[in-house]
């Protein structure tokens, strides 16, 4: 009867709904970057999925309860896709959260990196930086690139808080007006933003970048920059060998979890419709209009769908040891004055 019905109203003209909208979950509030980006992904998606896209923000404290709630309550639902953020992956390995990844099954991430930017003419010896959680990466890099190689962790951390200035307070609009201001030497922001905030601002330069992580586990140089300004490329020339230790591994750990999630889509191991959004997302991504729409918002990157996800996924799992993860721990409480939490149980080793 049902059927009948449907054809019924087809053959008269009347509209009927759509079989399943779909929703994206989003952990921030609107005008945020990660929501930014998935109403774009959203709307390029709609005409090869066939469904319409809703969006839902949970905005909460380091975007944790977003996350935690559509863990807890949504991902048993279909239709409902988890947009989590690279702030996410940080808090994965070092706070109390709900949410855990190899739970999931990737619908598609975008391989990200994050820039930093500098005042010109700064040569960066004593470089004043803005804190937060989501720069936890950026402060490993300094720390690597003004204090050298062979050094214990308690060494790197004596040599930061002797040489950075940590500007704990400000959020993101103060930030950036005190960096354009020259208050800050050094800011930094995911390419989207730094397109918008860095690159037109005629008193700043490129400082330094993270790399993009690849399948085998390596990272390469960002061509969407000029070359040479990834971490261990700046590392290598000025103290001669390349980057090694417990102290980069925790460095490689953090900003691989950061940066390889930076953007990603999740639904529940079992979904139904995973390979129907999977398909999607992979004509979406080879679709030249909507492929140009993303490089213009955030310049050349790949995306990694569906199994390769996966794949990243379970790449960066394997970054996760007991020691990288003590020493995360143990540089963002004594140097950086974060609340950090030691998970063994993520751990290897």
């Amino acid at each position: 009867m049902k059927r009948l019905f449907t054809s019924l109203l087809l053959v008269i003209g009347i509209a009927t709904p759509a079989l399943a909208d779909y929703t994206f979950v989003v952990p921030q509030k609107a005008g945020q970057g990660t929501t930014v980006w998935a109403e774009i992904i959203a709307k390029e998606l709609e005409p090869f999925l066939g469904e319409k896209i809703n969006i839902m923000m949970l905005p909460g404290a380091r975007d944790i309860p977003g996350f935690n709630k559509w863990h807890n309550e949504m991902r048993d639902e279909d239709t409902y896709i988890m947009v989590s953020h690279g702030g996410n992956g940080v808090s994965f390995l070092q706070e109390e959260v709900d949410y855990d990844y190899r739970e999931y099954d990737s619908i598609g991430m975008m391989n990200l990196n994050i820039i930093a930017g500098k005042r010109i003419g700064d040569d960066m010896s004593k470089p004043r930086f803005p804190a937060g959680s989501g720069m936890v990466p950026e402060a490993f890099a300094i720390a690597l690139m003004l204090c050298g190689p062979d050094k214990s962790v308690d060494e790197y951390i004596t040599c930061f808080k002797e040489n950075v200035t940590w500007v704990k307070g400000m959020k993101t609009a103060e930030r950036r007006l005190a960096f354009k201001r020259g208050e800050l030497t050094g800011t930094r922001e995911n390419p989207a933003t730094y397109k918008k905030h860095v690159e037109p601002d005629e008193n700043a330069e490129l400082w330094f970048h993270h790399g993009l992580l690849q399948p085998d586990g390596s990272h390469i140089d960002d061509t969407n920059y000029p070359a040479g300004y990834q971490v261990e490329q700046i590392f290598e020339e000025r103290w001669g060998v390349a980057p090694s230790g417990e102290f980069y591994d925790a460095y490689k750990l953090v900003k691989s979890f950061r940066d390889g999630l930076q953007k990603a889509l999740w639904v529940n191991k079992g979904n139904p419709n995973k390979d129907k959004l999977v398909a999607a997302l992979e004509a979406m991504s080879k679709d030249p209009k909507a492929i140009a729409a993303l490089i213009k918002k955030n310049g050349d990157y790949d995306w990694y769908i569906g199994d390769a996800g996966n794949a990243q996924r379970d790449k960066l799992m394997t970054f996760v040891t007991l020691d990288a993860l003590s020493d995360l721990v143990e540089f963002n409480t004594k140097a950086l004055g974060l609340k950090s939490v030691f998970k063994p149980e993520l751990g290897l080793d």
